[in-house]
């Protein structure tokens, strides 16, 4: 980021968002950094537009709602890179595989994964299908797909934001930390795509995808003393999972 690009809010940081959380072929130099933390919950919401519209097509086409709950996590997996998957597996690895904080740290930047990691992507796989399959179920498609990824990159500026980085280099750290303001924009922009979306059952969701980001938060200070890439991938996982669970609940 430059040190005269001051500007609150540009167009480029929807750019700039979705070439640092998606696959998606865009032209983003990173050069906002963290300052385009703001548009991370629309670049949720963009890629789940398209996810949600094959889920419907393919429930239509008679696929089932549990074949086409796997297929939604496929294709947002896709297009997302697994990049947030990958943060969940290494942080788990490293928070319970490392007895203090640099062998953690180090755990975390290995590429290889270990048990914790396996076993926490099961999970996670497996709590978003449930809740997939109940919304499917009853005809929620678009609406909870779009909210919650939208919802659960809020805590990701969050915790970004207010928590300084666990290691001087790694991809956390490059971006910079979000502002107060950035981070309470970023809070509006996923509220208003989650109320537009799920409706006020977005309110619940948004309260536990807060209490999500408020766990990862803490359990990062005490395992590594900061945040990093994969702890905020982690804090993604647990937001979605959270957001998810509610509006199935909710249904």
């Amino acid at each position: 980021m430059s040190g005269n690009d001051t500007a609150r809010l540009r167009p480029e940081d929807i750019t700039e968002a979705l070439g640092l959380l998606t696959r998606l072929p865009v032209a983003a130099d990173g050069n906002r950094g963290a300052r385009a933390a703001w548009a991370w919950p629309l670049a949720g919401a963009i890629v789940a537009l398209p996810v949600g519209i094959a889920a419907w097509l393919a429930l239509w086409a008679g696929l089932g709602a549990m074949l086409t709950a796997a297929l939604a996590l496929a294709l947002m997996i896709m297009l997302t890179g697994a990049m947030h998957e990958d943060g969940l597996a290494d942080c788990t690895d490293g928070f319970w595989g490392g007895q203090e904080r640099q062998s953690r740290l180090a755990i975390m930047r290995d590429s290889r994964i270990g048990t914790y990691g396996v076993i926490a992507l099961v999970l996670s796989l497996l709590a978003r299908w449930s809740a997939l399959v109940i919304l499917f179920s009853s005809g929620h498609v678009l609406g909870p797909l779009v909210a919650s990824a939208a919802l659960s990159r809020v805590p990701v500026a969050a915790v970004a934001g207010w928590i300084s980085p666990a290691r001087r280099d790694g991809l956390s750290a490059g971006t910079g930390q979000p502002d107060n303001d950035t981070v309470i924009m970023a809070a509006l922009v996923g509220m208003i795509l989650g109320l537009t979306f799920a409706g006020f059952a977005a309110i619940g969701a948004a309260l536990v995808v807060a209490a999500a980001g408020w766990v990862m938060a803490r359990l990062a200070i005490a395992k590594v003393g900061g945040q990093s890439g994969d702890v905020l991938g982690a804090t993604q996982q647990l937001a979605e999972i959270g957001a998810l669970a509610v509006l199935a609940a909710i249904v």
